[in-house]
């Protein structure tokens, strides 16, 4: 026997009050960018600029103990990782200590860092300090604007290939969703004050791709129900549709959810931010694939000219439940 998060059959009436939706979305957009104007992101040394200290030594790295040893000096952003490569001996050990720069200041201090590299000496008497690079704000302005362009490049590929494989209605409707989930990324990390860094960035167009593969499995259906059910009403076959992949929407969100859950539980402060993303994503992503990108077609309507002959290559499993 098949698990099933929703029964065989159901029949939800999704835009009973499609406008209601609507108007909460609209509603959770304007107060992410009320908050972005207002607060805006908390950047980490990414985009605000530091200092990396690359330390080894022959003692195994203790991510915690170098974070209790640095905690004291009050320095704000501080970001730990060990570096692991298979050329390195046993008694190499590499880390990289990550300080953002103070504010009013380009980059970290030489005082700071001694003040960093005589605390670490404190805890890993044998550690060196091998190299010291600085990021300084013209750098991290420009990562700025790269991922910024990134992200919207993303997007508007993704415009193009739905345009093509569907209609621009639906191109529409997709897009829409996505932007949605985007600025309502955007506007909790910019309330919550969560640390925004490129892997932020990463959790973004991941969570772009995750809700546009959403949203064509739903938008897949509709189209073959516009050709199965050609006299129905638009709204009857985007109900039918959803209905039919809600059984694979939420599975598919569930178990990422579990996966996503374990990280954010388990996985540390290093992917804390990223994992923190990505089930925010996962869920608005799911919410905008129905309430968003269907609600978007509804409101503009699809052509439906059937004088072209159906091609059903490819869509004898289209029935299946996935």
């Amino acid at each position: 026997m098949r698990l099933r998060l929703v029964k065989q059959g159901t029949n939800f009436d999704f835009f009973n009050r499609w406008k209601l939706w609507f108007g909460i979305s609209a509603f959770l957009m304007a107060l992410s960018f009320v908050s972005f104007f207002l607060q805006g992101l908390n950047y980490g040394i990414d985009f605000r600029g530091g200092t990396t200290i690359r330390t080894e030594s022959a003692q195994p790295v203790d991510v915690g103990v170098y974070r209790d040893a640095i905690a004291a000096l009050e320095l704000g952003d501080i970001t730990i990782s060990e570096v692991f490569d298979p050329t390195f001996g046993p008694d190499q050990n590499v880390a990289m200590v990550r300080i953002q720069a103070q504010d009013g200041e380009e980059a970290v201090s030489v005082a700071v860092i001694q003040q960093v590299e005589a605390a670490l000496a404190e805890v890993v008497p044998d550690i060196k300090f091998v190299s010291v690079e600085s990021v300084g704000p013209k750098v991290s302005g420009e990562l700025i604007q790269t991922a910024a362009i990134a992200v919207i490049l993303a997007i508007g590929a993704v415009l193009i290939y739905i345009w093509l494989r569907f209609e621009w209605q639906f191109a529409l409707g997709a897009v829409a969703a996505l932007v949605h989930d985007v600025i309502l990324t955007i506007g909790i990390f910019s309330e919550l004050q969560i640390k925004f860094d490129l892997a932020i960035i990463a959790a973004l167009l991941t969570i772009v791709g995750y809700s546009l593969n959403d949203t064509v499995v739903v938008f897949d259906r509709v189209r073959e129900n516009l050709i199965k059910y050609k006299k129905k009403d638009l709204k009857e076959v985007l109900n039918i549709s959803i209905n039919e992949t809600l059984s694979r929407t939420f599975m598919t969100s569930a178990t990422t959810l579990l996966a996503l859950i374990a990280l954010f539980v388990l996985g540390g402060d290093v992917i804390r931010g990223f994992v923190f993303a990505m089930i925010w994503g996962v869920i608005v992503g799911t919410y905008s694939s129905i309430f968003v990108a269907s609600a978007i077609l509804l409101w503009l309507g699809v052509k439906r000219d059937w004088t072209k002959p159906t091609d059903t290559t490819g869509n004898q499993f289209s029935n299946v439940d996935a």
